[in-house]
């Protein structure tokens, strides 16, 4: 298995009140399988991708990459973790608005230590291959919500991560661009050895393009 949880509870605090985000969840996904997660909203999805992407730690069980645990990783080892092993993409673009496509994917780059000139020519080979090439130059302001999400994808992958952790990233999108970005991914999987985790509301895509669907409920996997 490349990612999995193992008896994953994540409780928060919400003022007095302890809200259970994640009730002893167990999924796991091998390399280069292509799984969408589906729940009605607060159902956990987008807390159990947190998890397995390093952005939180659970409150109990274990996040496992490569059959490591994440739980003895240090601040630093986590931060590289997110850098190089998982990608991730959310609804909302998150692009830097001041730069352009090209310089979005640089920065990322530069972060992973890549020099200038290998720096340049990986970015315009990321933006290529999200079919972009006529449009590195241009602002997020200047592009479409499916060219901006093709953006956010190069950047993800620019420090070749093994697996892309996909928050909703088609929900600002019409269906034929959301259906566009997910051929794409599609592509990658089957192409790169992508392994991709999608969680979205729309049981139409995630069933046209998903190995699997992993179902969840109040906390809980239900079905997979």
């Amino acid at each position: 298995m490349l990612i999995e949880a193992r008896e994953v509870t994540r409780v928060y605090q919400m003022g007095t009140n302890l809200v259970t985000a994640l009730d002893r969840v167990t999924m796991s996904v091998s390399e280069g399988e292509f799984v969408a997660i589906q729940g009605t909203s607060g159902s956990g999805k987008s807390t159990l991708l947190n998890l397995l992407g390093g952005l939180d730690r659970p409150t109990s069980g274990d996040v496992l990459f490569d059959s490591q645990p994440l739980s003895p990783l240090t601040k630093k080892q986590m931060a590289r973790y997110r850098k190089f092993s998982v990608g991730m993409i959310f609804q909302n673009f998150n692009l830097i608005p001041t730069m352009t496509a090209a310089e979005n994917v640089r920065l990322a780059l530069a972060f992973g230590g890549m020099r200038g000139a290998e720096r340049r020519r990986r970015a315009a080979e990321l933006l290529e291959r999200v079919g972009l090439t006529d449009r590195i130059e241009h602002r997020p302001s200047e592009l479409s919500g499916g060219e901006q999400q093709r953006v956010a994808i190069a950047r993800a992958l620019a420090n070749r991560p093994r697996v892309l952790l996909a928050d909703e990233p088609t929900g600002n999108l019409d269906s034929t661009r959301a259906r566009e970005l997910l051929t794409l991914l599609r592509e990658m999987t089957d192409h790169d050895r992508l392994t991709v985790l999608l969680v979205t509301h729309d049981h139409e895509l995630a069933s046209s393009f998903a190995n699997r669907i992993i179902m969840m409920k109040d906390g809980k996997v239900v079905s997979s």
